[in-house]
């Protein structure tokens, strides 16, 4: 037994001092899966290159990050939420990228939404090339909308509370729009709809007691206030799909990952009573949020090149079709976008449209504390606990507070950290 144990250690040496080299990325949720079956490919193009993928849950992802890059145990690749990717930066844990970008003949900053490019890029250095693009827009009910006198969906705020007051009759037992208390991102989507920022002083304090996101919240809380949305949260919602189909709400304010779900869930005789539309804003066509994912590569890989070269394999245009395909993750590039699978989707093309008009979040690693904060005490304001003023200022006092190491660090000269 001892002999064919050393006869397979020193076989096995053998076959690493033959070329093979493993490439550890690190995927979130079901990404890890669809990219497994692009795989194959990108291995046949690069003889001797195996990549291992490490599937992360998305509620450890984030710790299980931080870890790494403590234990000095990080990948070489990894998919990184983009609001992420100014915590990782702050770290000097990944690898700028301009370079690279600047000699690829794959990756062309050109072709990709502006906004969403941006997101990647801290103190005029790129980190990180985006993989897929989120961000949120309006599923509607055509049939629902047609029964009170609409031939159209929203075109600007106006409108939007106007259709939601006739659909919500009777009260209490139907609702113009769903918007589960326990979720940022619809209050985010309509303050980044504003022209003020949601932060100030490069960063150092909130900036929500401006009439920009005082107009936001206050459109908000009115649609709880007068039976508009539902008070509740995604978990008292239960099956949002089903209760669209029954006609609970008429308008959903989510993703992408939608269209999948609706296609799935939603009977064969109702596929022709929804659709998607960019967001209205207060006097027109409205901002969204600038969401996704991106590829980085650590500092510490010692795979760099080869970790690049996957980076262009899944930047290719017919790749992001592919990976679409499998998943419904939308590219991010509007080349990818002239492929028949999104050329051809009605239910797609609104999101093609909103991708012009996304804006990205505040570059700070204390972002998503802050958010979260910003909607436990707009929760309160909607359900009349406190004032639109009250709110307002406690959700400065919560942000200040969390921001408070960065202005120590950026008082005294240092690189802002987490």
């Amino acid at each position: 037994m001892a002999l064919a144990l050393a006869s397979a250690t020193v076989t096995g040496c053998a076959k690493q001092d033959e070329g093979t080299r493993t490439l550890q990325f690190w995927t979130i949720g079901r990404e890890g899966e669809a990219v497994e079956k692009l795989l194959p490919e990108f291995e046949r193009e690069h003889p001797g290159l195996h990549v291992s993928v490490q599937q992360l849950p998305l509620t450890a992802a984030h710790q299980k990050l931080l870890t790494a890059y403590a234990g000095d145990s990080t990948p070489d690749i990894t998919q990184l939420g983009n609001t992420w990717v100014p915590e990782l930066v702050a770290l000097d844990a990944i690898e700028p990228l301009d370079a690279r970008v600047a000699a690829s003949k794959v990756v062309d900053k050109n072709d990709y939404f502006p906004a969403i490019w941006s997101t990647n890029v801290i103190d005029g250095k790129l980190y990180g090339v985006p993989w897929y693009v989120d961000t949120r827009l309006l599923f509607y009910r055509k049939d629902l909308l047609a029964r009170v006198g609409y031939d159209h969906p929203p075109r600007d705020w106006n409108e939007w509370q106007a259709m939601m007051a006739k659909l919500s009759q009777p009260p209490g037992k139907t609702f113009g729009v769903l918007l589960p208390t326990n979720e940022f991102e619809q209050l985010l989507a309509l303050s980044l709809q504003q022209d003020d920022p949601l932060l100030r002083d490069d960063g150092r304090y909130g900036n929500f007691r401006s009439a920009g996101f005082k107009k936001a919240l206050t459109f908000y809380v009115s649609l709880f206030k007068n039976r508009q949305a539902p008070m509740m949260t995604n978990v008292g919602v239960g099956n949002p799909w089903a209760a669209f189909g029954q006609g609970f709400y008429t308008f959903y304010l989510s993703g992408p990952w939608n269209i999948g779900e609706f296609r799935k869930r939603l009977p064969p005789e109702q596929q022709g009573d929804w659709a998607t539309t960019p967001l209205p804003g207060p006097n027109g066509p409205g901002a969204s949020n600038a969401g996704g994912s991106s590829l980085v590569i650590f500092r510490a890989s010692k795979h760099k090149d080869d970790a690049w070269a996957l980076i262009e394999f899944l930047s290719r245009p017919a790749i992001q079709e592919r990976f679409y395909q499998i998943l419904g993750d939308m590219p991010p590039r509007r080349s990818s976008w002239e492929a028949p699978a999104l050329r051809g989707d009605d239910k797609a093309a609104a999101f093609r449209e909103q991708l012009e008009r996304v804006k990205p979040t505040p570059q700070v690693a204390e972002w998503e504390r802050i958010v979260t904060e910003m909607q436990l005490v707009a929760a309160q304001a909607a359900h009349g606990d406190i004032t639109i003023d009250d709110a307002a200022a406690e959700i400065d006092r919560r942000a200040d507070r969390l921001l408070e190491k960065r202005r120590w660090m950026l008082d005294h000269g240092h690189k802002a950290s987490p």
